[in-house]
């Protein structure tokens, strides 16, 4: 059995991913921070369908519960296969003029940083250089990147932006030890981040803008992810699907 970790795994496009790669046969490492309700719920969902699941509660932008999670991953499951950093944050929506460091470091620390750490965690697992089997990363960025999403979330679209090209470097680092690196760059989706935002309809007042005419589902991003988590994409690697309406 294929062992993934999926950050962020709680809700949302984490969530979506954690049910359907278990519907696919993969034991998840169902990550969450705070949630630890949701999270469970997750995992008795896959218990239920007789799939194998385990909630771990870590902060990704410690390096040490990164180190933790990973070691915890190892001793529930077993040796990882593939990676999925989805886990990100954005903040109230807010000119640059009003940010202050705080918030930055808040929002880089959780969405770039953490997303190195674990990448860093997975390649001594799964890296034929250091014994591994070789295996897939999956970073979650955003349309945002494209966008720069001004005058909302341009901490969070530049934090996406070198998510992209983090993805781009690591899949040439790695590209000649078994692993194979790929994004996916949601775009207006229906999930709860939204309201973390202080907009939880924004979806709606801008789905007349993209064109397909409609917000997406977090089991559409799933999707994607899943496929390039896969064999089925096994000459993909630095790529990148956007998963946007069109947008």
């Amino acid at each position: 059995m294929k062992i993934i970790l999926i950050t962020g795994a709680s809700r949302g496009i984490g969530a979506a991913t954690a049910l359907l790669a278990a519907e696919q046969g993969y034991a998840v490492a169902v990550n969450y921070h705070r949630n630890k309700a949701a999270a469970d719920k997750i995992v008795s969902s896959i218990h239920d369908k007789g799939g194998k699941a385990v909630a771990i509660q870590a902060d990704i932008s410690r390096e040490d519960e990164v180190v933790r999670l990973f070691e915890e991953t190892d001793r529930l499951l077993g040796k990882l296969s593939s990676l999925v950093n989805n886990a990100g944050i954005l903040e109230r929506q807010m000119r640059l003029v009003e940010m202050d460091a705080a918030r930055l470091h808040r929002v880089f620390t959780a969405n770039i940083t953490g997303t190195f750490l674990c990448s860093r965690e997975a390649v001594k697992r799964m890296s034929l250089k250091y014994g591994g089997m070789g295996g897939t990363i999956v970073n979650v960025s955003s349309v945002a990147a494209k966008t720069g999403s001004p005058s909302e979330y341009i901490d969070y679209a530049a934090s996406k932006g070198a998510i992209d090209t983090f993805t781009i470097g690591l899949s040439k680092e790695l590209a000649e030890e078994g692993i194979r690196v790929n994004g996916v760059r949601p775009g207006f989706i229906y999930t709860d981040i939204h309201a973390a935002g202080g907009e939880p309809g924004r979806v709606d007042r801008l789905k007349s803008g993209i064109p397909l005419k409609r917000g997406g589902t977090a089991q559409e991003v799933a999707e994607a992810i899943m496929w390039l988590v896969s064999e089925k994409s096994s000459y993909s690697t630095g790529a990148f699907v956007d998963v946007s309406g069109g947008r």
